[in-house]
């Protein structure tokens, strides 16, 4: 009987990974962020708060360095001990609320859908020739300055942040749930919540967000360059050029200060034949990047489209691959 109980555990658990992985995706489709209900990032995010006010900032390099690796411990400690005792707990209960909450968790991780809305929201504003709501609504989606931007720079910022949230914000999650279900998820969530939060090279964060930081690049090398060569494979099956998106992959792929960031943006510039990066400005700053992409075609709206268009084909290759090799394993 005993046996029998744990077989019909991993029966579910391989069929959560199988087919409730597409049930998941077609949720966040649906509804999005649920603003409306009790967000697991949210209380990430007051536990960070918490730790960062106890420990504190100040001290020696040494000393802020190990208050930061203990607070970033803590955190994914925490999400993946919570999350693994819940799905014991919904386990024994029945195979049907363990298969409910696995649809749950991953619903609450995943960004799709918010993604692509505040895009289009940005170009909607653009389209009605109405710059200052266009700015706005960027500055929900980036962490850079975009009160003075242009046209172009709002377009241009809009392609890159698609492309950087693709990989980070549906890509990994789902590469994460689909490798070690929802607690390796959650964990991953908590780690970019970290970094999103803690992770500034500047005099506050600098060594308090190290750790976070560098973990965060860890946890994203593989679904940075997993998503690339998926902008490459939905480039080659939108009309866009995959060739050249390979090609700029390549060349500009690691011109960024992140090891991970520049990967996306530089297969989406070279698919949609525009040039990214440049300067920016960042906490009232002004900051030279370095270009990535050719100069072939003019950033425009329709270009920033077509970025929504390729991240929506992305995820649904790494859905329907994800779950297909699953299957076949």
């Amino acid at each position: 009987m005993k046996s029998l109980k744990y077989a019909c555990y991993w029966d579910v658990m391989v069929l959560a990974n199988f087919n409730l992985i597409l049930l998941v995706y077609c949720l966040d489709l649906l509804f999005g962020d649920p603003k409306w209900m009790p967000h697991p990032v949210k209380g990430m995010g007051k536990v960070i708060i918490f730790l960062e006010k106890f420990f504190g900032t100040n001290g020696n390099v040494f000393l802020v360095r190990l208050k930061g690796i203990i607070t970033t411990v803590i955190v994914i400690g925490v999400s993946a001990g919570l999350t693994w005792a819940v799905f014991k707990i919904a386990g024994i209960i029945n195979t049907f609320c363990y298969a409910a909450l696995w649809v749950i968790s991953g619903y609450f991780i995943l960004a799709a859908r918010d993604l692509w809305q505040h895009a289009q929201d940005v170009t909607n504003a653009i389209k009605a020739d109405d710059i200052e709501l266009a700015r706005n609504k960027l500055s929900l989606i980036v962490g850079r300055d975009t009160q003075n931007m242009d046209k172009e720079q709002i377009i241009k910022s809009t392609i890159e942040t698609v492309a950087e949230n693709t990989s980070d914000g549906i890509i990994a999650p789902l590469f994460y749930l689909i490798l070690g279900g929802p607690t390796l998820a959650m964990s991953y969530k908590a780690i970019n919540t970290l970094d999103s939060m803690i992770g500034y090279k500047n005099d506050r964060y600098q060594h308090f967000g190290w750790f976070a930081a560098k973990l965060d690049d860890i946890a994203n090398w593989i679904p940075a360059r997993l998503t690339g060569f998926l902008v490459i494979l939905s480039s080659f099956f939108s009309g866009c050029d995959a060739t050249k998106s390979f090609y700029i992959m390549r060349r500009d792929g690691q011109k960024h200060a992140s090891p991970n960031s520049a990967i996306a943006e530089a297969a989406m510039a070279g698919a949609l034949h525009i040039q990214l990066g440049g300067q920016y400005s960042y906490a009232g700053r002004l900051r030279d990047g370095e270009f990535i992409g050719d100069l072939q075609d003019s950033v425009s709206v329709d270009k920033a489209d077509q970025a929504v268009s390729l991240s929506i084909l992305v995820s649904l290759l790494m859905v329907f691959c994800g779950s297909f090799i699953l299957w076949i394993i």
